[in-house]
């Protein structure tokens, strides 16, 4: 197995580590981020229906470079507003690969300082 794969394995085996550790919580609705270089997207999921409830990305808050914690945390205060605005006040957290750090870290701080619970 090439070093490519195996990086990418790991990883895949990290994210459904993590997602069935949320998914054991039913009722509430998953929040999930995905971090690329240059953005930051987060989607709240309702597992039960399979469907996106609401979603954010620093490209729609931010605009053309959105990969910093200040805009991290922008989203995160954005999707928690939209994830109210639909009367969704908890939720539980899916970080997929990603270590709880840095931008992650910041999209959560930003959406538990809107007043959303997980």
């Amino acid at each position: 197995m090439s070093r490519q794969r195996k990086i990418l394995a790991t990883r895949q085996r990290r994210a459904w580590r993590v997602r069935k550790s949320t998914r054991a919580q039913e009722g509430r609705p998953r929040l999930t981020v995905f971090r690329s270089g240059k953005h930051i997207y987060a989607q709240v999921i309702d597992d039960g229906r399979g469907q996106t409830v609401c979603a954010s990305s620093s490209r729609t808050v931010c605009g053309e470079y959105g990969g910093t914690v200040a805009h991290a945390k922008q989203v995160g205060s954005d999707v928690a507003k939209r994830a109210l605005a639909l009367e969704i006040k908890q939720v539980r957290f899916d970080r997929g690969p990603y270590r709880y750090h840095g931008r992650v870290r910041a999209l959560a701080e930003g959406a538990r300082g809107e007043g959303l619970e997980f």
